[in-house]
């Protein structure tokens, strides 16, 4: 951290440690309103024990659940101790910014049609790191000049910060069965955010779990991740094996991942909450380039060229378009048997490396197997006459 920043917060928490309790209420309902403003849905305020997250935390680590995601132990408590990764840290503003792009039965229809690549709603728009952070900047500007210099540092997905036990404390909603924040009244199809500052604003109260006896989100998923109520094992989850996974996928998810070609919706999809959710407002969320309804066969054409133009300020970027071709080769491999795929993947082999060609050979491999079977029913119909 620079010197600057250091001077900040001190200068910040030492200074608002006289701040009255009226004032502090006051600071925190102008900040929910300035927030408003920018776009958010809400704004809560915690306080930084985590102590029940770093210990659940810590379980889910010796576990295995976190895969190859090195980087879910690799800061220690960095990440459940907000002050140990921003010094001075003693509040944490929340917010949160709706994202559903359409209505729930539109991505439910793309998820049944095999022909179509299903790209988790989140990723269709503009990348929600930069629209987050640059929202909360200026939000931090706008304390700024209501009070002075204080510290702050905000994130989004972008550091070791426990953002969903954060927002829980915050009164943002409640941590489902499915591990995703859910909110009474909109449902979970929203991006969380923060404000690490040295300001004691007044703490929100924790919202309360609704999730009661419901299982549906542990039931749908397509390979049992959620190996039991609020624990997910990434190492089976789709997203995982999508976007984080740099090597090949498993072939005992492959047939499960289906039409899925980075991310999975399923959970969010059956939620009884998600009857509340609300379509997003926010221009930079809508979906690019079509990518809410493109056939397989279209995007496994784009060339690294076409993936690079197409992806240009999207999260979707962070896969790489060998990745992004080894997911859908998978997806093609799962679609119906026709000439027209099975020649698109024998054009695509050899064309951009060992990583995809694995997955065409098993795509074909499916295709081999359903004409096996076909052959195998026409002999045995033709032989009954």
């Amino acid at each position: 951290m620079s010197h600057e920043r250091k001077t900040a917060l001190n200068f910040g928490h030492s200074f608002y440690l006289s701040m009255n309790q009226a004032k502090a209420r006051q600071l925190a309902r102008s900040i929910r309103h300035w927030g408003t403003e920018l776009g958010f849905d809400q704004i809560g305020v915690s306080d930084i024990d985590l102590n029940q997250a770093e210990s659940n935390l810590a379980k889910w680590l010796r576990n295995q659940y976190h895969g190859k995601m090195d980087y879910m132990y690799r800061h220690g408590t960095k990440r459940t101790r907000p002050n140990r990764l921003i010094d001075g840290t003693i509040r944490v503003v929340s917010t949160r910014m709706n994202y559903m792009p359409e209505p729930m039965s539109a991505s439910g229809s793309v998820l049944e049609n095999p022909h179509i690549g299903y790209v988790s709603r989140y990723a269709l728009g503009r990348d929600y790191h930069k629209v987050m952070r640059s929202r909360l900047n200026k939000l931090a500007k706008r304390i700024e000049q209501e009070i002075g210099p204080f510290g702050y540092r905000v994130f989004c997905d972008s550091a070791p910060v426990m953002e969903k036990p954060l927002a829980e404390k915050a009164g943002l909603g409640w941590i489902g069965k499915h591990t995703n924040l859910l909110n009474r009244h909109e449902g979970s199809w929203f991006f969380i955010g923060e404000i690490y500052t040295d300001v004691p604003l007044p703490v929100d109260t924790p919202t309360s779990s609704h999730c009661g006896s419901c299982r549906a989100c542990i039931d749908v998923c397509p390979t049992q991740a959620i190996v039991a109520p609020y624990v997910l094992d990434a190492r089976r989850c789709i997203s995982y094996l999508t976007i984080e996974l740099h090597g090949p996928i498993p072939v005992e998810f492959r047939k499960s991942i289906g039409n899925r070609i980075y991310g999975c919706d399923d959970c969010q999809l059956v939620c009884p909450w998600n009857r509340y959710a609300k379509i997003t407002q926010e221009p930079d969320f809508a979906s690019r380039h079509s990518l809410n309804s493109s056939r397989l066969i279209d995007l496994f054409s784009w060339s690294e060229q076409d993936f690079l133009t197409k992806t240009e300020g999207s999260a979707i970027r962070r896969t790489g378009f060998q990745r992004w071709l080894r997911n859908i080769a998978v997806a093609l491999g799962n679609a119906p048997t026709s000439r027209t795929i099975v020649k698109i993947l024998n054009e695509r082999q050899g064309q951009a490396s060992e990583l995809v060609d694995e997955h065409i050979d098993w795509a074909l491999q499916q295709h081999s197997q359903v004409s096996k079977r076909q052959q195998a029913s026409t002999r045995e119909h033709e032989q009954s006459f």
